[in-house]
């Protein structure tokens, strides 16, 4: 059977309106909220016309948290995320840390620092090999596009001498679900990386020793060699995933001319950096941008491939949190909680700190309101433009905007200005490498995913180090865990990091030594969010908007693969299910639909 191709994007908008089949997958199942997508597919131009995403539940974290203490901000925002509770745990940990002005112990830090380390590693891994691998193994392409299949079966790896796979058909075969001796292989590595965040945060993934001001663990010679004989299984295997990855992924370029497209959106893109430098980080807002600029991963906007900033109090001022196509309320009359930062800067109403969350339950409508989740943007303040950023599925920003600014540079990872170099040491099976990542020409779904690869092999260079210093302090004795600490009356904070799937922000208003005003921000409502005030539409809908159509299959048998493909390049909190309802489809004329046209030209 021969191989479907789809004309380029440019030529979409051009496309007349015609029959457009309805189909939609929801949910997708995910572990915050429930994601569905909701389509218009152009099966004639080979073509998805329009997208929409929703999110089908409130969770209301920014109402219960006020009136609480403070101290317990990060064993509460923990439970917002079943997969990533760490990752908001270290955060809310961050933003209480300015609020109470107080620096934790250099060991303290190196600690936190390994245990986020390990849950990128963990949860990469499982993602990338157990779920997104599905989309690429042997029965999901047989069924959805044989013609690659044959051609899989042709073609040589490149690799194959660093992954053992002959062909490309072998790599397929590794990945099919329970039955693949790679995917079996990664699900004994998810086990491993998850002892090795309990060696250092307590249990997985609602931290036990996780406070202001330090941490719980009891730093030991043996908690450091139990971690580091773990990370050097680590370390050999993903000297084997890298260039099997890269293998499979420069295949489907081959094999599907045109394929760059899926999933294809504008380069904007957000990271808040991750990886603590206790010698520059001290947690003062005052000095925010620098001790920003020190962190391990660089925090940075990528627009249009330009790093517009590495400055994180630039960074937070230009939040904006805007209502969109969601079920909320106007908090325009409601309180201000803080007219300006720290450093004397006004602070805007729609900024994260004065939010006030009022919702209001309705009937979805496609036309208005569609889902819980709001639209958040970053003001450019160059040209005034409330940009979609979208943090592709974390690593793809991470890499981005750390490669640019070209702060990094430890031994195990150096930031060129244009790459990103990985040195891996020699273990027991295999020699030393260095892996390079390299900007691509485009931010899809393809180098999402490539880029998901490459930072587990980061986040295993960084551990290296961060246990190195970690270990220094321990034979000089510095073993104190811990800073004092006392809760003020009122005070504000921030903390900036990075969750498995990207951006994520709190921000803390005390009064009267409870919490006044709480607002975490994780980079699901960044990628999942609904078309703004201006129209624009949110991450996901405008990377699936006007994908092009790979799959073989019609609509009496249509998967959706190349759609699925896009959204679960963002990493969507783990959707390990897809459901499609509606059978066949159902076939709706838009000739005379006054929305269509808009559809079509809302891409790039």
């Amino acid at each position: 059977m021969a191989v479907s191709t789809a004309p380029e994007a440019t030529t979409s908008a051009q496309a007349a309106p015609g029959k457009l089949v309805e189909m939609n997958w929801d949910p997708i199942t995910r572990i915050v909220g429930s994601l569905g997508i909701y389509t218009k597919i152009d099966f004639a131009n080979r073509r998805v016309a329009e997208c929409y995403s929703t999110s089908s539940i409130f969770r209301g974290y920014s109402i219960f948290m006020k009136g609480k203490d403070p101290r317990d901000a990060h064993f509460i925002t923990s439970r917002i995320c079943g997969i990533c509770g760490d990752n908001h745990a270290t955060c809310s940990v961050y933003a209480q840390n300015m609020a109470y002005g107080v620096k934790p112990p250099a060991i303290a830090e190196w600690i936190v620092n390994l245990g986020e380390a390990a849950e990128y590693m963990f949860d990469h891994n499982i993602f990338q090999d157990n779920l997104v691998g599905v989309d690429f193994c042997e029965r999901m392409v047989k069924e959805t596009n044989p013609g690659v299949w044959d051609k899989a079966q042709k073609t040589p790896a490149p690799h194959a001498d660093k992954h053992g796979y002959k062909t490309i058909a072998d790599i397929m075969t590794a990945l099919n679900p329970f039955t693949g001796e790679f995917y079996r292989e990664t699900l004994m590595v998810s086990r491993y990386t998850r002892e090795m965040f309990c060696l250092m945060e307590g249990r997985h993934v609602h931290p036990s020793t996780l406070y202001p001001g330090g941490v719980g663990t009891v730093p030991t010679i043996q908690l450091f060699t139990d971690y580091i004989t773990r990370l050097m299984k680590y370390v050999e295997f993903m000297k084997k995933v890298v260039p099997l990855h890269d293998d499979l992924f420069d295949f489907f370029y081959e094999a599907l001319p045109g394929y760059e497209e899926v999933g294809r959106r504008r380069i904007l893109l957000g990271c808040w950096g991750s990886f603590q430098d206790p010698n520059v980080c001290d947690y003062s807002y005052n000095t925010m941008t620098q001790w920003g600029r020190g962190m391990f991963v660089t925090p940075g906007v990528v627009v249009d491939g330009e790093l517009v900033t590495t400055d994180l109090v630039d960074i937070n001022l230009n939040i904006r949190i805007l209502l969109g196509s969601s079920y909320y309320d106007d908090w325009d009359h409601e309180e201000t909680f803080v007219k300006n930062d720290p450093l004397g800067n006004p602070v805007d109403r729609k900024h994260p700190w004065n939010q006030t969350t009022l919702p209001h339950p309705q009937k979805r409508k496609f036309e208005g309101n569609y889902t819980w989740v709001m639209s958040p943007r970053w003001l450019d303040k160059r040209t005034g433009d409330h940009l979609a950023l979208d943090t592709g599925g974390g690593p793809i920003a991470r890499l981005w905007a750390t490669a640019l600014a070209g702060l990094v540079d430890i031994g195990y990872i150096k930031a060129t200005g244009h790459s990103v170099k990985i040195y891996l040491p020699k273990t027991a099976l295999k020699p030393e490498v260095e892996f390079e990542w390299k900007i691509p020409k485009w931010s899809n779904a393809i180098e999402r995913d490539r880029a998901r690869t490459y930072f587990q092999a980061y986040s295993a260079a960084a551990a290296l180090y961060f246990a190195e210093q970690a270990l220094a302090e321990l034979h000089a004795g510095r073993t104190r865990t811990f800073s004092d600490f006392t809760v003020p009356e009122e005070g504000i904070g921030c903390g900036f990091h990075e969750a498995v799937r990207g951006v994520l922000s709190h921000h803390l208003v005390i009064r009267e030594g409870k919490i006044a005003n709480y607002h975490p921000y994780p980079p699901t409502p960044w990628n999942a969010n609904p078309r703004d005030i201006y129209g624009t539409p949110g991450p996901y809908e405008d990377a699936v908007q006007n994908t092009p159509i790979f799959e073989e299959n019609g609509p009496d048998k249509f998967k959706g693969i190349d759609i699925m493909r896009a959204v679960r390049s963002f990493d969507p909190c783990l959707p390990c299910g897809v459901h499609m309802y509606v059978g066949n489809g159902k076939t709706i004329d838009t000739s005379h639909s006054p929305t269509f046209g808009l559809m079509q030209g809302a891409h790039k």
